[in-house]
This record gives C-alpha cells, structure tokens and sequence, in this order.
C-alpha cells in the first residue's frame, strides 16, 4: 500500500503518520505488524487518494500468491484449486484479508461469502474491493490464468468506476446486495494445479501449522494482559493496573509474567503503551475531558509525560489530535 501511495505521489512518511513505522521495517521479513497498524496505513491511504477511482482494486491486484511467504508456497504446492482453498480457509490468520471469507459449495456453483461487517465504516468499502480483488488475482495466480467468475456482488451502493471493476472481474458486479460474494464453475476446483508438489506442501503445511501455533501463543497472554490493563473497560477510563497487579490476576509472579511476554516476543510495557493509545484517542474524541484528566486517567503524574509519549504514539500532540478528529460546535 505504501508503494502504490508512493506511485501516486504519496510520501511514505505522510502514509506511515501515527504507526511508528519505518520504512526499513516494511522490508524487514521477520517484522510482525498488527492489525490495527494496517488499518491507519489503510485510513492514511483511503485520505490521501480518496478522490482515485477503484484504487481498492488496483491495491489488491498487487497482492499475488507470493506476498503471502510460506503460506502461499503453501497454496501454490496444493494438488487442486479446492485443496488450495480448504487450506487457506482453515490458516486464515496467516493471511492479510480484513474481511472473512465463508466458502460454500453448491450445486453448479462455487460461493464466496465475503463478510465485512466488523470493518470500520470509513474504510469499508476500499477493504472490501481490496481483499476481493487480492482473492480473485490469488486464485488466477495459482491457476496460472484469470479465473473466470460466475457472478460478484457487493453491498454497497454502485460506484461510478463500475466499468473498471468489471474489467477487472470479467463478469458485471451487481451492488446493493444483501451479501459481498463472488462464485465461480464449481469443476475449476478439481483443476490441477501446475506447480503441485506433494513434499512441499507437507513441509508448508508444517511451517504453517508452527506459525499459527506461535501467533496464537503469543496472542494468547497478550490478549490476556491487554484485557487485565483496562479492569473497567473504555468506558470507565481507569488507570491501567500495573504489571504486579496483571501477574497476581493472572496467578502468577511478576517475574514469570516477564518471561512469558518476552517469548510471546512483546512486554508489559508494549502493551501498556496499546492499551494508553486506544483510551487516548477514545477519550480525546469521545469526551469533553482536558488533556491534564486524560493523562491522570491513564496513570501519568504529569501531563507533560503523557503528551511526549502520545506525540510518539501519532505524531501529533492530543490537542491537535482532539482539533482534527471531533467537529467544531
């Protein structure tokens, strides 16, 4: 996303604005990049480009079966496109599609439910052209040919781009549907894939297996603690409890705590530092609260700390945060 923004003369710097990325980190292989870091890039980039037609598409034909690493091998090494699917259903998470896909086989036809429910409004629409349009080219890559759909439609209204997106589907999408969904011949999943490979894809599926297994370990005592720093939730605002209080709840000491986390390869303070953003920007814009409340709410002695470490955290102080986000009365 950020190359594409930069062919458009987008600079990584203003794409990358409240991520605490580098550029060096996006070229970085062994770099993890959560969730909600992808969806500022994402808002970064529906902001700056917002006026370009079916940019969601053109982002997601970028995505090819190679983007994905071992995952993808993964899919390219399947004996058939149904094999190839099954698998990338089942290790979803190891992929970067927002939106989540349902497969359903019935007769004569293919189906791909694409859910987006849980997507933010404001960028709903681009994940979703995106992540079908990274689906679809994924599909012809490992096919090594364009797939050809059945039908595609989508719950939004229809654009005025409609001709470039049925350019790029080969089929006209209907809009204002009940469901996201795109189907295809139900025979194109017993097609033989050309670069099958029995060997690697017992080894993918190996790698795959111990990739899940420590992201969900990680994930895990994250989750954990992330839940334990917020006692009373968003809406009460409570100081997060500090890491002695996280390691009683959890029945546990401090030191074993510290271990844990550093395995799952995070720290205490890492995730304080999530949990104080979210509750930051939470209450800049949902609240009337000053700035000296916000910071003794979430546990700084002095407002000056907490607007240095929220100028880290987004590259704005929370004044012109709060000045840019929550409309003018």
């Amino acid at each position: 996303m950020v190359g594409y923004a930069g062919e458009h003369g987008v600079p990584a710097t203003r794409m990358l604005a409240g991520t605490r990325l580098t550029e060096a980190m996006l070229r970085d292989p062994d770099a993890q990049i959560d969730a909600y870091i992808e969806l500022a890039v994402v808002r970064n980039l529906v902001r700056e480009l917002a006026d370009r037609p079916a940019f969601g598409i053109e982002v997601g034909r970028r995505y090819r079966i190679t983007t994905f690493g071992i995952f993808g091998f993964a899919c390219v090494s399947s004996p058939t496109l149904g094999e190839a699917i099954g698998f990338a259903l089942r290790y979803l998470e190891l992929s970067f599609t927002f939106c989540l896909p349902v497969a359903e086989w019935r007769s004569g036809e293919f189906v791909a439910w694409v859910h987006d429910e849980s997507i933010p409004t404001d960028v709903r629409q681009f994940l979703v052209e995106r992540d079908v349009g990274a689906m679809h080219q994924v599909l012809s890559d490992l096919l090594g040919k364009p797939l050809p759909l059945a039908r595609a439609e989508f719950r939004s209204a229809e654009p005025a781009y409609v001709d470039m997106l049925t350019d790029a589907f080969g089929v006209h999408p209907r809009f204002g549907r009940a469901q996201n969904l795109f189907s295809f011949d139900p025979a194109m999943l017993e097609q033989p894939l050309p670069q099958a490979n029995e060997h690697t894809w017992a080894m993918c599926l190996a790698q795959c297996r111990d990739l899940v297994d420590r992201r969900r370990a990680r994930t895990g005592i994250a989750a954990e603690v992330r839940e334990l720093l917020v006692p009373g939730g968003a809406k009460g605002f409570t100081a997060p409890a500090g890491i002695d209080t996280v390691a009683s709840n959890l029945n546990m000491s401090t030191r074993t705590l510290r271990r844990r986390l550093d395995i799952a390869g995070t720290s205490y303070r890492a995730l304080l530092d999530e949990v104080r953003r979210a509750l930051a920007e939470e209450m800049l814009t949902a609240t009337p609260l000053s700035v000296s409340d916000v910071a003794i709410r979430l546990g700084y002695a002095e407002a000056s700390t907490f607007i240095f470490a929220f100028r880290r955290w987004t590259g704005a102080t929370p004044a012109a945060y709060r000045r840019a986000r929550v409309p003018r009365r």
